[in-house]
């Protein structure tokens, strides 16, 4: 009864700074999801996840990479011209993921020093564990409050889609400091296996986003049958060639993004599913609905994906024909859950090499 008395005194302490704090309110995206927020909710005595990484190997430029700055991560200025910027969400389920996936960017760039990492988080005790992992990392945190998106979000196929963490990437015009122009957003469950410079110098045009198409899927299954016979609805791709792209690797023009206003053209949509339920799939169908015949092609290469089977069974799949330059576990089976059981695909030992879970430093 003892353990039961103290954290019912520490639920209603927490809970009562919750209730006190605004910093732990609600507000506009543009200031509910930056970093300045964070440092009053680090304060909070969180339990510390039941993880640990090994220290990644230390890693410096090549001597052809230009840099205007010191490489001293504390130094780096986010606003520097000479970064790479690569966005990537951390949460306690997908960690072991996120941290093997910046582990294989650093690996392959001739230049690692010259990349940004912005990490979006809706946990707030996962900045320690990263810096102890990557001690000359730069990087900064940006809290995204999930109460942004709760309400619009639907159900799913699969629970996990409906995590709201899964939404920041809408979000990451206004979570980026404004001399961020351009992010590459990369999901959890991916490994680099080349240079992410050549991903970043992609040109796209006049086009907001790039991505790798896929013009052979069968477009309309993203959609349901109300969808396509509601002319008010399947109208939105009247003049376009629309084309399935996955959102898990995205190069974004954050100037453009604003301009226009995207992230409210996206909320529309998922406004729209929760009255009329016009797709099953999480936050994919609303940025097809946007986007999906005006995004900047990207080579194929560069996201080889569906490595962790459907939404359902997550059964074991094979590499699309041609080069690889980025290997995606995109669906249901993720590569270290399927090692730990000892049940692994093939595929899944392209992934482990990247793997820094184990005992603390």
């Amino acid at each position: 009864m003892l353990w039961l008395m103290r954290f019912s005194g520490f639920f209603s302490a927490a809970m009562l700074v919750i209730l006190l704090s605004p910093s732990l309110q609600s507000f506009h995206p543009a200031e509910a999801i930056r970093s300045s927020h964070l440092d009053a909710i680090l304060r909070l005595p969180l339990q510390t996840p039941p993880l640990s990484f090994r220290r990644a190997a230390p890693f410096r430029n090549a001597d052809k990479c230009a840099s205007n700055r010191t490489s001293i991560p504390e130094n780096t200025s986010v606003c520097d011209p000479s970064l790479v910027h690569v966005a990537i969400t951390l949460d306690v389920e997908y960690l072991r993921g996120s941290i093997a996936a910046v582990h294989s960017i650093l690996q392959h760039s001739q230049c690692p020093e010259n990349i940004f990492f912005h990490f979006l988080v809706s946990e707030t005790n996962l900045q320690s564990l990263v810096k102890s992992t990557f001690p000359q990392l730069n990087f900064k945190v940006y809290y995204f409050d999930p109460e942004i998106v709760r309400n619009l979000i639907s159900t799913s196929v699969r629970q996990a889609l409906e995590q709201p963490l899964n939404y920041a990437r809408n979000y990451l015009a206004d979570l980026l400091e404004s001399c961020v122009g351009r992010v590459i957003y990369l999901d959890s469950d991916l490994v680099v296996v080349d240079d992410i410079a050549k991903l970043w110098s992609t040109s796209l045009g006049s086009r907001t986003i790039g991505a790798p198409e896929y013009c052979h899927a069968n477009f309309t299954k993203y959609f349901t049958a109300g969808f396509w016979s509601d002319v008010r609805f399947a109208g939105a791709f009247m003049g376009r060639r629309p084309c399935y792209f996955n959102t898990g690797v995205m190069v974004i023009d954050l100037v453009r993004w604003r301009k226009y206003g995207y992230s409210r053209r996206i909320e529309r949509w998922m406004e729209i599913q929760k009255s009329d339920r016009i797709y099953e799939l999480g936050s994919l169908p609303p940025f097809l609905l946007v986007f999906a015949g005006h995004v900047s092609p990207i080579e194929h290469r560069w996201n080889q994906h569906g490595l962790g089977g459907d939404n359902v069974k997550g059964s074991c799949r094979d590499l699309h024909a041609g080069p690889v330059s980025l290997l995606h576990w995109s669906g249901s089976g993720k590569p270290w859950l399927r090692l730990d059981s000892r049940q692994p695909c093939p595929l899944d030992a392209l992934w482990a090499p990247y793997d820094l879970y184990g005992h603390s430093h």
